[in-house]
């Protein structure tokens, strides 16, 4: 399970000489991975620690409307009204994929196919056993135990929550009707479990469970992970490449970068693309606290790409960072 973690800081020595400035962030786990990274590497280029509470992009962002944190990371954008009724500003920093991930002996990842509205039946509990015909008619040439699928989901108000239902409430109206979307859910079926950790480890350890992480938590698990046929018909797996082709056509255009990227159109797009963004207070109490983690953040977005790349994560167009840029000098005081 993760909890809070001080990133970039690997002994004592390290806390001893932090900055006054270093500043505090809290919320997604989907991008743990990425800000771990980052973080460390921003330490040793500035001496600057990031303390980052990988709690969840709901307490994240509970924790800097209440002013506990120099920032939040979040997978669910908010929309303007709620920004502006709680004084904050937006901005994405990456994109990443939320995956299907199963626990069956011998099975590899990808050579499981699945659809959008097949695994909206299985988290409904409709279809309840691996060797139910509608995942053989998908899979013909993979032979299937009879063992019970043992749903694991987020417990926590998590924006990998929100990604995974949003898509499940667009290709599946039964699915909108009984459940919809939301970080926090009325599951009908399954165990909840804190965090992208907490969901990969129960997957790792239950013959039968599936469950959907951030991919890195899946390459860390070393876990089975399912292709998904996209809307336009093609069955894709999840990949920096298929995360691109769903961002390709995202325009950005809200004045706070509202975007979702779910059931993205493209025969190479993964389904159930998101991003992650960062909330800051438009007007902080700190500012030189706030004016750090924009030095951090800028860092990040403009030499802290390749990090990015590594971990499958896809860093955001030269363009779109310099909107964002942009958009800090006007919003953030």
């Amino acid at each position: 399970m993760i909890r809070s973690i001080l990133l970039g800081l690997a002994a004592s020595a390290c806390v001893a000489s932090a900055h006054a400035t270093d500043i505090s962030g809290s919320g997604s786990t989907f991008v743990h991975a990425v800000m771990l990274r980052w973080a460390a590497d921003y330490f040793a280029k500035s001496g600057v620690a990031i303390s980052y509470d990988a709690i969840g992009s709901s307490a994240g962002t509970k924790q800097i409307k209440e002013g506990k944190v120099t920032f939040a990371a979040s997978d669910r954008p908010l929309l303007t009204s709620e920004l502006v009724a709680a004084g904050l500003a937006q901005f994405p920093i990456v994109v990443g994929g939320v995956v299907p991930v199963f626990n069956l002996d011998g099975v590899k990842p990808g050579q499981v196919n699945l659809t959008g509205e097949l695994l909206s039946d299985i988290f409904l509990g409709k279809i309840k056993s691996w060797d139910d015909p509608a995942i053989a008619a998908l899979n013909p040439n993979t032979k299937f135990p009879n063992l019970q699928i043992r749903i694991a989901y987020r417990a926590d108000g998590s924006g990998t929550t929100f990604n995974w239902t949003n898509y499940l409430s667009k290709v599946s109206p039964e699915w909108k009707a009984k459940v919809g979307e939301g970080t926090v859910v009325n599951w009908p079926t399954g165990t909840g479990h804190e965090g992208n950790e907490g969901v990969a480890s129960y997957v790792s350890y239950v013959r039968g469970a599936l469950g959907y992480v951030e991919l890195a938590f899946a390459i860390k698990h070393e876990m089975a992970f399912a292709k998904i046929r996209n809307r336009a018909g093609a069955f894709v797996a999840p990949t920096a490449d298929s995360f691109r082709a769903a961002a390709a056509n995202a325009g950005w255009n809200s004045s706070d970068f509202y975007e979702i990227l779910t059931d993205a159109p493209g025969k190479d797009a993964w389904p159930v693309a998101a991003t992650t963004f960062v909330l800051m207070p438009r007007h902080p109490n700190e500012t030189d606290k706030s004016k750090e983690a924009l030095r951090f953040f800028r860092w990040a977005l403009e030499e802290g790409q390749e990090d990015a790349k590594g971990l499958l994560y896809v860093p955001l167009p030269e363009t779109l960072v310099k909107r964002i840029e942009d958009y800090w000098s006007r919003n953030i005081k």
